[in-house]
């Protein structure tokens, strides 16, 4: 299973996020789910780094699924709007497959 867990801010807005897993869905090179959430993942990263100013750390571990993503505060409305469509695509993949191969948190 793919966990997403999203950071927030004190104020409650989305900085980041943490994923981890694999889903499961089908074997490895064939696992839509899989490759719907690490196309979202990846185009919100790319994104926030070509059409923002916000800065930010990555640390990504290919092997065990880890990507862990931190923007650096303040972060513009670009980031804000990436991130949270970002969200909104991987709640729409649970909500298609079910959360036995993707959580959000």
């Amino acid at each position: 299973m793919i966990q997403i867990n999203a950071k927030k801010s004190e104020s409650g807005d989305i900085i980041g996020f943490y994923v981890s897993g694999h889903a499961g869905f089908s074997p490895s090179g064939t696992d839509i789910v899989c490759a719907g959430i690490s196309v979202l993942v990846f185009n919100c990263i790319n994104s926030i780094e070509q059409f923002s100013e916000t800065r930010f750390d990555l640390i990504q571990k290919e092997k065990d699924g880890i990507i862990d993503f931190s923007c650096k505060e303040p972060l513009d409305d670009r980031a804000k709007l990436l991130l949270r469509s970002m969200f909104l695509g991987v709640q729409g993949i649970q909500d298609t497959y079910g959360s036995k191969y993707v959580t959000l948190h």
